[in-house]
């Protein structure tokens, strides 16, 4: 046995190993490209190292994969054969079994898991922020930020976590609307953690959903070292920059940050394709000409049609073949989601393909077809639980300005304002630039103006 950073046994003879499996678990909590070096090194020097192929397994499956599967499995069952043969302890194998409850198609209960961790080994900061990201997947806020406050008294100054747990919580007040706060925490854990990118972006959130752009974009400029360590995580951010750069109208600064930053490198990452994805339909809703950007989106999500590994993911791929118009790849993708909702009492995930995901794909699909009030009345039958969808408020908007420009161009002016008022209410009441826009619209279809002429090219 030795103890890791945070106090607690583990079962590994090796020094070399236990000193990696610390830096990677600081290393994950920022975010950073080093994560697996350090897992890869620990399971390296020992290769016993159960809770370290356990947590290989989590970290592939969250890559939302299907090719992967195959890869965790293989981890859970040697994870399952050390404990076997040594006598681990009680949080080893809960890690364990959270592995096993998400390759059974069940993350609700990896995350049970995980917080029946926490209440005996509340500085587990490992399985802290495994629960919050599992919960972000299945798009469970409330249950983020309980998670996230329970802790809170546990983790006190010496504690070398304690800034990344307060980006945590920064971003839980956030997505359950306590702005003020969250921007506090956000800011407080990133004066301790100065590599703290998740508190850094949670920050950037409350300005999103605040409607501050101008103030979202100071917040970033020169905090650049924040991010600059990260894994892919880092494209979100640019992401975030260039959303603040489209509510003020600066389309050059975010065409340059797409080419440059956000889709640099032509990543296959599902986070990455729903940045570049979600960008570009942003532009296409104000009317702008994204060129051929949508081709190698496109490229890659026709390689994607049967992961049905995360709805968030699917839905993503979707948008960019419907983007590009690759007809046949959006019925394959339409048939294979149909299959799924049939089996939606197979697991949490399988339940997500049926509500939300079959009304928001069949909406989306409709969309690129022109066919606006097929696609409102299904983005609007799947806007009320986009929510298990997952993503965050600012991921999730795409849908709902689909759902509010399908409105528009079908006729449906009562219902598209009733959306839009909604919608500001949830940012504290102010309006950013793609809700004064469209209020503008309805303001002249109803005073007798040619709609045809007034709203966004399709």
């Amino acid at each position: 046995m030795r103890l890791d950073q945070f106090g607690y046994d583990m079962t590994v003879s090796s020094p070399i190993a236990a000193e990696a499996w610390d830096k990677m678990v600081l290393a994950f909590l920022a975010h950073a490209a080093t994560t697996p070096e350090y897992l890869g090194k620990a399971l390296g020097e020992e290769p016993d190292f159960a809770m370290a192929h356990a947590t290989k397994g989590l970290f592939l499956l969250m890559l939302g994969r299907r090719e992967l599967n195959a890869t965790a499995q293989e981890a859970h069952v040697t994870a399952e054969a050390i404990a076997g043969r040594y006598a681990l302890t009680a949080r080893e194998m809960g890690y364990i079994r959270a592995l096993g409850a998400w390759l059974n198609g069940r993350p609700s209960e990896t995350v049970r898991e995980m917080e029946a961790v926490l209440t005996r080994w509340p500085e587990d900061a490992l399985a802290m922020k495994i629960s919050h990201a599992t919960r972000f997947i299945l798009g469970d806020r409330t249950g983020m930020r309980a998670s996230v406050e329970a802790l809170l008294p546990a983790y006190d100054a010496q504690n070398p976590a304690r800034g990344y747990l307060f980006g945590c919580h920064a971003f839980c007040l956030e997505e359950t609307g306590e702005y003020a706060r969250a921007e506090t925490a956000g800011r407080l854990g990133l004066s301790l953690s100065p590599d703290d990118a998740w508190g850094l972006h949670a920050v950037a959130h409350v300005f999103d959903m605040t409607a501050n752009a101008r103030a979202g974009l100071n917040w970033l400029e020169g905090r650049e070292h924040a991010w600059a360590h990260c894994n892919n995580f880092r494209y979100h951010v640019w992401w975030h920059k260039a959303l603040m750069h489209l509510d003020q109208g600066e389309i050059d600064a975010v065409f340059r940050l797409y080419d440059t930053e956000v889709r640099s490198d032509h990543t296959d990452d599902f986070r990455d394709i729903s940045n570049g994805t979600s960008l570009l339909m942003r532009l296409e809703l104000e009317g702008h000409d994204v060129g051929d950007r949508w081709e190698e989106l496109a490229d890659i999500s026709e390689r994607r049609t049967e992961d049905a590994c995360l709805i968030f993911a699917d839905l993503h791929y979707l948008m960019a073949l419907i983007g590009d118009n690759r007809d046949t790849a959006i019925r394959q993708m339409m048939a294979r989601l149909h299959r799924d909702a049939k089996h939606s009492n197979s697991g949490d995930l399988m339940a997500r393909m049926a509500n939300p995901g079959l009304s928001a794909a069949t909406g989306l699909e409709a969309f690129g077809e022109g066919d606006y009030k097929t696609a409102f009345l299904n983005l609007g039958r799947a806007r009320r639980s986009m929510q298990l969808a997952g993503g965050s408020h600012a991921q999730r908007d795409v849908f709902e300005r689909l759902t509010i420009d399908s409105a528009l161009r079908g006729g449906f002016l009562d219902d598209a304002e009733t959306i839009l008022q909604e919608r500001t209410a949830q940012r504290a009441g102010r309006l950013d630039g793609y809700a004064s826009s469209r209020l503008d619209l309805i303001a002249d279809a109803r005073s007798g103006w040619d709609e045809a002429d007034r709203l966004p090219a399709e």
